[in-house]
């Protein structure tokens, strides 16, 4: 593949998953609700399809437990199809457009409904719907991820296109927490909403211009690229020790930022908090403090720079526990923004080190055996992501919601960031000196 050199290419391409990223927030924060009516209280014909239950709830639930499984388990599989993709074309650019268009297809169809009450036809053709939209999502970000090993010169140009990625998930999640529901209670109904940001997937096609790749039928490819037996596959990463430590922080590190993520709209509702102004102190100043986490990266390493981030962010999530000690509202909220500027220090960083690692160890495990691991990485880091996920989701979640413990939300994470932070004194010395300066 030919890499890329010029600064506005990188630049630029750190900006293709912007979009589609959008969408999966949509889907798994709005749509998937929006067929409920039970948790509205306010703009509840504008935050669902149609005012009323379009799925049976308790298979709904089900369904949507069994698409997440999909959604971990799917990686391997399809990160095998990927390595192993052979066109005139080269791998990467057919495998985004196979993954691409069935996505949005199936985003399309999600917005319809088969017909106006909670029916199990309904019930499965979203279900159906949802596994299809998380595979192909799955499979377009899975083939983007893997070409960062594969079309940057250096781990420092890696590491400038996993900061510009991070930038862009900050403002996808703006857009998301902040931008949504104001359209929302403008009066748009949230069908209109998903359409409104439907355009912004087009930003996948930014690597369908800049990738430049060799045919992957003939057999000059096959002696450049080994390729690795879907049944192999997890005892072959096992072997990569760095790689499986790295697993081990990551999902620890995911399981409070998950948890952070999914929970925090309910602690804010029990605080008194405004949601809106908290989650834009959070994420409004990200861009600013990834210079300081750069900087300190090159001084110290990026796992010197993860660990710093760490910490901020348990300091701040630690502090957020007293705000109920705040009878004064005003008083309160300045407390909490005050909060959220320090974890916002660090919150763009997790985004960062997320890319920027397992491109470099993939990197390093092609160049040493010649096997694409690549694509395999992050779908093992996004089965690793995904068990953390559903276990702050589900159970913890769960437990401090139903035994009224939201409150302690914070300290959960903040003791969930921390164990991270520990576990990343076991990482190898290859890991942890990325993105050092060498003297």
């Amino acid at each position: 593949m030919k890499k890329l050199e010029k600064r506005w290419q990188i630049y630029l391409y750190g900006c293709a998953g912007l979009g589609i990223n959008m969408l999966n927030l949509i889907v798994g924060s709005y749509l998937c609700s929006a067929l409920l009516i039970g948790g509205f209280e306010e703009n509840v014909e504008n935050w669902t399809y149609i005012n009323k239950d379009l799925v049976v709830a308790g298979m709904w639930s089900v369904f949507v437990l069994i698409a997440k499984i999909v959604d971990g388990v799917i990686d391997i599989p399809l990160s095998t199809f990927a390595d192993k993709l052979k066109t005139r074309w080269g791998r990467r650019r057919p495998a985004l457009i196979l993954g691409f268009v069935p996505m949005i297809v199936a985003y399309l169809l999600f917005l319809v409904p088969l017909n106006s009450g909670a029916t199990i036809l309904n019930t499965i053709w979203f279900a159906v719907l949802l596994c299809i939209y998380y595979s192909m999502y799955t499979l377009t970000m899975l083939t983007y991820y893997a070409t960062f090993s594969e079309i940057f010169v250096n781990e420092r140009d890696r590491i400038t296109v996993s900061n510009i990625k991070s930038v862009c998930d900050v403002a996808y999640f703006v857009l998301g927490y902040a931008l949504v529901p104001a359209l929302v209670s403008m009066g748009m109904n949230i069908r209109i909403v998903a359409l409104v940001f439907l355009p912004l997937s087009l930003t996948v096609l930014i690597p369908l211009f800049l990738i430049k790749e060799e045919s992957t039928k003939n057999a000059v490819f096959a002696e450049k690229v080994k390729s690795v037996n879907f049944i192999r596959v997890f005892a072959f990463a096992c072997k990569n020790t760095g790689f499986i430590k790295w697993m081990v922080v990551y999902a620890m590190m995911n399981m409070g930022l998950q948890l952070f993520l999914s929970g925090i709209n309910e602690f804010f509702s029990s605080t008194g908090l405004n949601m809106t102004f908290i989650m834009a102190s959070v994420f409004m100043p990200v861009p600013l403090t990834l210079i300081l986490y750069n900087y300190i990266t090159k001084k110290k390493g990026i796992v010197f720079g993860l660990q710093y981030c760490l910490l901020v962010f348990s300091v701040g999530m630690g502090l957020m526990i007293f705000c109920d000690m705040i009878s004064e509202n005003t008083g309160k909220l300045i407390y909490a923004i005050v909060c959220a500027v320090i974890t916002s220090f660090a919150i763009g960083a997790f985004f960062s080190v997320t890319y920027s690692i397992p491109s470099q160890l993939a990197d390093e495990e092609t160049k040493k055996t010649g096997v694409e691991v690549a694509t395999m990485y992050f779908a093992i880091q996004g089965l690793f992501g995904g068990v953390a996920a559903g276990i702050a989701q589900g159970p913890i979640l769960v437990a401090l919601k139903q035994n009224d413990w939201i409150h302690y939300l914070t300290i959960v994470v903040a003791i969930a960031c921390m164990t991270a932070f520990a576990l990343a004194f076991l990482l190898p010395k290859n890991v942890k000196d990325q993105g050092k300066e060498k003297k």
